[in-house]
């Protein structure tokens, strides 16, 4: 077997404009390519962090996403940051909540949450 490294990570929205601009505008994702799928009539925007690509489909009337309790499945996306506590600002300051700032219990370095317009947990961790 010769994994080389996650290609990407898809995950589904529900409402096109709402993502889009969480995704791109304020978390700084850059947009590879961008498609209507006429005959899904849903969208593919595919885009781009540094090395990390995401597929993100926005499907109308999808089931919710079971998060408490949590079910299986994907848990969160998690995002390496130079400062928590920098980054908590930035998301403050554009209205994105976030959970309290804690330490990874068997790391030791900081870390919290924060959720994408559908409810999917997104983790900052120094």
């Amino acid at each position: 077997m010769n994994l080389n490294k996650v290609h990407h990570v898809a995950i589904i929205g529900s409402d096109y404009e709402k993502s889009k601009h969480f995704y791109v505008e304020q978390l700084g994702f850059q947009i590879i390519r961008e498609n209507y799928r006429e005959e899904r009539d849903d969208y593919k925007i595919d885009l781009k962090l540094n090395d990390l690509e995401l597929e993100l489909f926005i499907i109308k009337n999808c089931p919710k996403r079971p998060s408490f309790p949590e079910a299986y499945g994907l848990r969160h996306l998690a995002f390496r940051v130079d400062s928590v506590e920098e980054t908590v600002k930035e998301l403050n300051s554009m209205g994105i909540e976030t959970e309290p700032i804690r330490y990874d219990t068997y790391t030791n370095e900081k870390m919290t949450f924060f959720f994408d317009p559908d409810g999917l947990p997104l983790e900052i961790h120094e």
